[in-house]
């Protein structure tokens, strides 16, 4: 089979329990935050893989972990927990944002998902006082979620790839989409943006997550995540740029 880029990949979600009425995603993006807070809130949870993604027409990625390899795009869940989260270590290129979203938007549809909530980082100049969480997200979801949260409101800009996707058919379906956002450093983890990621999802869905540890698990992947950032730069020149202002 081949596997290299096409201009119509082809993406698939297969799942084995059904999933919850939440889904909580990290992807794999500049600085690896939202891909480092979903990650340590599988870990910190204990929960179990439930379904994965599959794309033919993409250069993949297959991960591995003492010698046992994985799917790069990955779900989990847990019987007692309201919430899957989904990790997805597979960099799509922006051209590609719309397919990857509406694969991911049908399947919440065709399953009962009602809501989605993306921890991002955006890699723009801010200051000291912007290191914290923002959101963008649509009025349903807003209204549903953020409405006794200390979460600011992103001031203006736009998203570019995946995440502009979601929102775009988020704003027109009964499909809440929200995306938290935090400025992020070249570092790869950005440990304390993906703190603030955790953090601001932790408040909101209240998962009982205590963000303190995750520097001390970023730091035993931290060469995992070094290597998935390579792969990243090898592709840089596809990357959206998110031109977004405070």
């Amino acid at each position: 089979m081949d596997h290299t880029a096409t201009s119509h990949p082809n993406f698939h979600i297969s799942h084995d329990e059904e999933p919850s009425q939440v889904l909580i995603a990290g992807f794999s993006s500049f600085g690896l935050a939202g891909l480092t807070a979903a990650d340590f809130i599988v870990d910190y949870l204990e929960l179990e893989e439930t379904g994965h993604l599959t794309v033919e027409g993409l250069p993949s990625v297959t991960p591995f972990l003492e010698g046992r390899p994985r799917h790069h795009t990955r779900l989990f869940s847990r019987p007692d927990l309201d919430v899957t989260i989904l990790v997805g270590e597979l960099f799509v290129p922006a051209d590609y944002g719309m397919a990857f979203s509406n694969t991911i938007l049908d399947w919440m549809e065709q399953n009962g998902v009602q809501e989605i909530a993306v921890l991002a980082g955006v890699p723009i100049a801010h200051g000291p006082d912007e290191h914290r969480a923002f959101y963008v997200a649509t009025d349903d979801y807003r209204e549903a979620r953020l409405q006794t949260v200390d979460i600011p409101p992103m001031g203006r800009g736009f998203f570019g790839g995946t995440n502009a996707a979601l929102v775009e058919r988020g704003i027109g379906s009964p499909l809440g989409v929200g995306v938290y956002v935090t400025p992020v450093h070249a570092q790869v983890p950005d440990v304390e943006a993906a703190i603030r990621l955790v953090d601001a999802v932790n408040e909101v869905y209240e998962l009982g997550v205590d963000s303190h540890p995750l520097e001390s698990f970023a730091d035993e992947v931290r060469q995992y995540y070094a290597e998935l950032a390579d792969r990243l730069e090898e592709s840089e020149s596809e990357l959206p740029e998110d031109r977004m202002y405070m």
